[in-house]
């Protein structure tokens, strides 16, 4: 058993066996993590200065954005230096301030969609009560509430794991440090950190999906009994942004958390690790800024604004 208090780094291998394609996922990453950055902090900023904006989506959908920028900043700048030269290490103070960042806000987010889940469907099932249900002082308890469970499971989890006994080598097999990456590096009995790890899946994977589930199986049903085709196509206009997002998100996390053991498994979830760490972020600013006209609308407001006060 390593003494963890003055334990060496760790390398992060990641895809280090192809030199080549580290230098293209570079350039991938890099590009994702600047559209993240600039494209997020527009989403905030919009969100608070327009008033159009100020309504319980916008308000979810800019913790959302500020969740990303945290998510992506918390890993992308050691993986882009791990990824450009051939010194990959992290020291063990960086992988454990890593993981706990990154399994609170991945768990923030899990919960986080689930409540913007529970918006649609008060919105779309209850539309003549959204604005007493859906009220200012709920949006800060809900928001909270996913912030605090995030924050919960991180501290149970990351001291349990940071105590494994390490195997010598302390290579990473993954690009950043998570719990199923350090499991695997252990040379001692894991099975605790496994039920662990299976438990807190089924809490912070299965019951919120299955409650986005269900929520959108009701969303639908009210949608198919609204007459007018117009207002069915803008009911489900209102939540395909989201229901996309829960989408590429909760497969990507499945991929990582839940994957077999096994060698092929293992290289495979590298790239869905990679995609839940950078593609998710980058994809879910493109798809609510695209996809939504109430952003675009708002950013042009905000040009026109800008351009009214230059010219003044």
């Amino acid at each position: 058993m390593v003494n963890q208090s003055s334990a060496p780094g760790f390398l992060l291998l990641g895809f280090s066996e192809h030199p080549g394609l580290e230098r293209t996922l570079f350039v991938v990453v890099f590009t994702s993590y600047l559209l993240t950055l600039v494209g997020n902090t527009l989403i905030i900023l919009l969100s608070v200065l327009d008033p159009k904006l100020h309504s319980p989506m916008y308000f979810f959908l800019s913790n959302l954005s500020f969740l990303d920028l945290c998510f992506t900043t918390s890993c992308v700048p050691q993986m882009l230096v791990n990824l450009w030269g051939p010194k990959k290490t992290i020291s063990f103070l960086g992988c454990s301030v890593q993981l706990f960042i990154f399994l609170s806000l991945g768990t923030t987010e899990c919960i986080l969609l689930t409540v913007m889940a529970f918006d649609r469907y008060v919105a779309v099932c209850q539309p003549l009560h959204y604005a007493t249900i859906i009220h200012p002082r709920l949006c800060w308890q809900l928001a909270s509430v996913a912030w605090v469970i995030g924050l919960v499971e991180s501290v149970v989890q990351t001291p349990s794991t940071l105590r494994l006994p390490f195997c010598p080598h302390r290579q990473v097999d993954d690009f950043v440090c998570e719990v199923p990456a350090l499991i695997r590096l252990s040379c001692g009995d894991t099975s605790y950190n496994e039920i662990q790890m299976a438990v807190a899946s089924v809490f912070i994977l299965v019951v919120p999906l299955s409650l986005i589930l269900v929520s959108y199986g009701a969303i639908t049903r009210a949608v198919l009994r609204i007459n007018s085709a117009k207002g069915r196509r803008k009911a489900f206009g209102t939540c395909s942004s989201h229901l996309t997002v829960v989408t590429l998100f909760y497969s990507s996390v499945i991929a990582v958390y839940l994957q077999p053991k096994n060698p092929y498994a293992q290289e495979r979830g590298k790239f869905f690790g990679l995609f839940y760490a950078v593609g998710t972020p980058s994809l879910n600013l493109l798809i609510y800024t695209l996809r939504n006209k109430e952003v675009t609308r708002a950013f042009r407001r905000l040009l026109e604004k800008e351009m009214g006060l230059t010219q003044s």
